[in-house]
């Protein structure tokens, strides 16, 4: 007589439904905080007339975008419908993103102007690597166990917001302290490449594995599965 071999297939309806539910608060929140950090960001950016800053706050917009679009998605209860079109607005919002820091970062290092001090930037960046890290986290393990390439690679997004809070309040500390123009623009042109590369593997997810199923280990490479 054989055993009888079980085969998971990850959470079930009523698991699933908490998961989508908690992806659409993490997204709401992360909607909401970078709304406010946009806002701030891009006034304080022309106060002290820091390229930095207002190019954090136009990182902002683009996770604002991100998230919505992973919002829109799971606005039904047959999410996975929608897969395709949020991944490859995320992939299009990563490389928007990343042109936009290089050409910013490019054109601070050309100009050889430092921007003024500026407190509430140095605050807003130090507060963003507090609530960043734990939107990212949070997301993308609620992502991993749903089986949702679009959450995983929306926390990508907030991550990458995370890196850009680091190099925006060491750019900025930087310059007020020691007079180091170049250290933010140098910082920046790193997470544009990290950005191209998140952004071209968004690009080619189809979705992630659901955890458990007979698919894992089996032919499956992307990051839900790992």
């Amino acid at each position: 007589m054989q055993p009888l071999v079980v085969v998971a297939t990850g959470p079930g309806p009523a698991r699933r439904a908490v998961l989508r539910r908690r992806v659409q608060l993490l997204v709401g929140a992360t909607i909401t905080y970078n709304v406010i950090e946009a806002v701030v960001a891009l006034a304080a950016g022309s106060v002290a007339s820091s390229t930095a800053l207002v190019a954090f706050g136009l990182d902002s917009v683009v996770e604002v975008l991100s998230a919505a679009a992973v919002a829109w998605q799971f606005a039904i209860a047959d999410h996975e419908r929608r897969e395709r079109v949020p991944m490859r607005l995320i992939a299009v919002s990563f490389f928007g993103l990343a042109a936009f820091v290089t050409g910013d970062a490019i054109r601070s290092l050309v100009s050889r102007e430092p921007a003024e001090h500026s407190t509430v930037g140095i605050v807003l960046a130090a507060v963003s690597l507090v609530v960043m890290p734990v939107l990212s986290w949070a997301e993308r393990h609620t992502g991993r166990e749903l089986g949702s390439g679009s959450a995983v690679a929306d926390s990508k997004q907030t991550l990458l917001c995370t890196y850009l809070s680091a190099v925006l309040l060491l750019g900025l500390v930087l310059n007020s302290t020691l007079g180091w123009y170049w250290a933010d623009p140098i910082a920046a042109l790193v997470i544009a490449a990290v950005a191209v590369k998140e952004g071209r593997e968004a690009w080619r997810g189809d979705a992630c594995c659901v955890p458990g199923s007979a698919v894992e280990g089996d032919g499956c490479t992307d990051d839900c599965c790992r």
